[in-house]
């Protein structure tokens, strides 16, 4: 199955497919293990998608990466590799060529005009190839600990969401709906779910929470239930893998191999748990 046929199999179980967010071969490691462990005590396949930044995919590799997702999916594993907040056309053609499954064009802090513009000539280079994702109303675009919510984050409106829908004919749309990259340490914003539902009524394609990170179970379930078909995980995920390698250097070991392990397995923690809220299991 494609991409958009597994969102189309989200759409009718009412779930989402969790996105996670990677730099190395250890974050790749811990979510397809995690996933085909899900998958095996389900009893059916979960798909899942992993996320690679413009500064992600450079340190990784974006050939690389999508290499390790094919052979994942030559092994059964129904992964998918997505080109995260890409912020130009050129960067959105290089990825796609490279063969990605879906990418995030991301104009979001620039003004309506050009983030339409930009979103345009991406999914006309794209052919249909691809998945392209558009992102409305800016959440900001550091995954990482925040003292307090960052200067600009503001809510999009089911008008604007509607409209830029339209003008780029994009495949998936990101709205900001109260969510932020990152987990702000002062009080994580709460989710507008009654925007979110206003707005998955209003347009025809799936809608994406990105900067799940930091917000509760019952949150993101109420924004599932609303009509998002895809949730993004990564600042989480960057916090235990970092808990789990500090822990790790404290033991008398140097085989990388196996103090890695201990990393991959604070890893794996976090995404079995979303795994399981994402698909309601």
């Amino acid at each position: 199955m494609t991409l958009k046929e597994w969102i189309k199999w989200a759409e009718e179980k009412g779930v989402a497919i969790g996105h996670f967010n990677i730099s190395d071969s250890e974050g790749f490691k811990a979510v397809v293990e995690s996933v085909g462990d899900i998958s095996t005590k389900a009893g059916f396949q979960i798909p899942v998608i992993i996320g690679v930044s413009e500064g992600e995919r450079d340190f990784i590799g974006l050939k690389e990466v999508i290499a390790l997702g094919k052979i994942a999916r030559d092994n059964g594993v129904p992964i998918f590799i997505n080109a995260d907040h890409t912020y130009s056309v050129d960067k959105s053609k290089e990825a796609i060529d490279a063969g990605v499954d879906s990418i995030i064009i991301d104009g979001a802090d620039k003004s309506f005009g050009e983030n339409v513009a930009m979103s345009q000539e991406v999914v006309k280079y794209a052919q249909g190839k691809v998945l392209v994702e558009g992102e409305i109303g800016f959440i900001g675009k550091s995954s990482k600990v925040h003292e307090n919510l960052p200067e600009g984050v503001s809510k999009t409106t089911v008008e604007e969401v509607v409209k830029f829908v339209a003008e780029t004919g994009v495949d998936l749309i990101a709205p900001a709906v109260g969510n932020i990259h990152g987990v702000v340490k002062s009080g994580e914003p709460k989710l507008d779910i009654e925007l979110t539902r206003a707005i998955a009524e209003r347009v025809e394609i799936p809608l994406v929470l990105h900067g799940a990170s930091g917000n509760s179970d019952e949150e993101i379930l109420a924004a599932i239930s609303a009509g998002v078909r895809i949730v993004h995980i990564n600042t989480e995920l960057r916090l235990a893998y970092k808990e789990g390698l500090r822990e790790a250097l404290q033991l008398d070991e140097i085989a990388p191999y196996k103090f890695m392990k201990v990393a991959v397995d604070e890893m794996k923690t976090v995404v079995t748990g979303k795994l399981k809220l994402f698909n309601k299991l």
